[in-house]
């Protein structure tokens, strides 16, 4: 059942099952708590399950002004004291591995994590990637001091990203925030176990996220799911829950 609490300063939908050790759920960007119920469904008979819609997203409220990963992070914690939760699991995807990361880095008392799919770090991008967010900056620059916001607003329509074209009032300029947000420099003070799980054909997130996060993080390892991509936990359900029973053991 979906229950509602206000966390800083947002109403939130969240579903909470079980008892034992506490695990948090974080889905990924444009997703909800639904993306992560396999995951809920496997571990609520073992855990005190807490599985949460994001700010934005799913059933929960908006944010009151943009907000940056550290935002998210923030909230995240707010949950957790609201809550009395004590050493929690995290697990995440794609987005909801920022704001694990720099829970962990910077507020630490994590048991262990799960990043799968993990977004954070800024890759360099292909060329014509490179050349065309070049053009892009170009002309937004320009239609911004002209004030020709129809143009701007059609440019950007134009050559945003899906999730940017998806995302509409405040949660657009959350989405620019967000994914200029680079973890790297917080690895090395991720001091919880963690593992790490990565489609190698995951175009969203290319495992050499991944490999970099691993070598980075002082207790961290890579399980890659060949063959499949950002959605490898979902595809391969049964053999991600496996892979995560097994870094699990003795601790649930």
């Amino acid at each position: 059942m979906t229950e509602f609490g206000v966390y800083h300063d947002v109403k939130t939908a969240y579903r909470h099952s079980g008892s034992g050790q506490d695990m948090i759920l974080l889905h990924g960007w444009g997703e909800s708590k639904d993306h992560m119920k396999q995951i809920e469904n496997h571990y609520r008979e073992r855990c005190s399950v807490y599985n949460l819609d994001f700010p934005g997203f799913g059933e929960s409220g908006l944010p009151p002004v943009p907000w940056g990963v550290p935002d998210y992070r923030d909230f995240l914690k707010d949950f957790i004291d609201a809550h009395g939760i004590q050493d929690p699991v995290l697990i995440g995807h794609s987005f909801g591995c920022r704001v694990e990361i720099r829970y962990a880095a910077e507020y630490g008392h994590v048991r262990k994590m799960v990043l799968t799919g993990a977004a954070g770090l800024r890759l360099n991008a292909p060329k014509q990637s490179r050349l065309k967010s070049s053009i892009f900056k170009a002309g937004k620059t320009l239609l911004t001091v002209t004030g020709n916001e129809k143009a701007l607003e059609a440019l950007r329509d134009r050559h945003g990203s899906e999730d940017y074209r998806n995302a509409k009032g405040v949660m657009r300029e959350t989405f620019v925030k967000v994914v200029n947000d680079d973890v790297r420099e917080l690895l090395p003070k991720v001091k919880c176990p963690v593992l790490l799980v990565f489609g190698d054909r995951d175009t969203a997130t290319p495992i050499e996220a991944g490999r970099i996060m691993a070598a980075e993080m002082p207790d961290a390892g890579l399980a890659v799911f060949e063959g499949d991509d950002h959605w490898a936990f979902l595809h391969q359900a049964a053999r991600f829950n496996t892979v995560m029973d097994i870094f699990f053991q003795g601790d649930l």
